[in-house]
């Protein structure tokens, strides 16, 4: 089994829900991971992706106060980032092209997600 450890990898968490964001960012430098963001918002994401490294991942939630995450998700995978989703929507709601990317549903389970991020950077 490959190594999913997150041990030295840089996340981009795009989360809205204040608490959410803050537990995941904690969850996921408590194993070992470099959170960039967690940002709120497209924009502050674009511009986290403009001055810092590169992700070698990114968890973003779906919905960000009405405004679809879907241009960033094709922006991160375009650049070959994996990108997992968190969601309170249906996957049948998905755009098609999103077809193969994770969806975790919410309420999310922490270590589930931590989970999904790691076997996205190491299938």
């Amino acid at each position: 089994m490959a190594d999913r450890s997150l041990q030295a990898c840089r996340i981009l968490v795009v989360e809205d829900e204040y608490l959410l964001a803050d537990e995941l960012a904690q969850e996921l430098t408590d194993a070992g991971a470099e959170v960039l963001g967690p940002a709120p918002t497209i924009e502050l994401a674009l511009q986290a992706l403009k001055e810092g490294p590169a992700p070698d991942g990114a968890i973003l939630d779906v919905n960000l106060s009405g405004v679809s995450v879907f241009p960033l998700a094709d922006t991160l995978i375009e650049r070959g980032v994996p990108v997992v989703f968190t969601t309170g929507y249906d996957p049948d709601s998905f755009p098609v092209r999103f077809a193969n990317v994770p969806k975790c549903n919410k309420p999310i389970n922490i270590s589930r997600i931590t989970a999904a991020i790691g076997r996205a950077i190491h299938p």
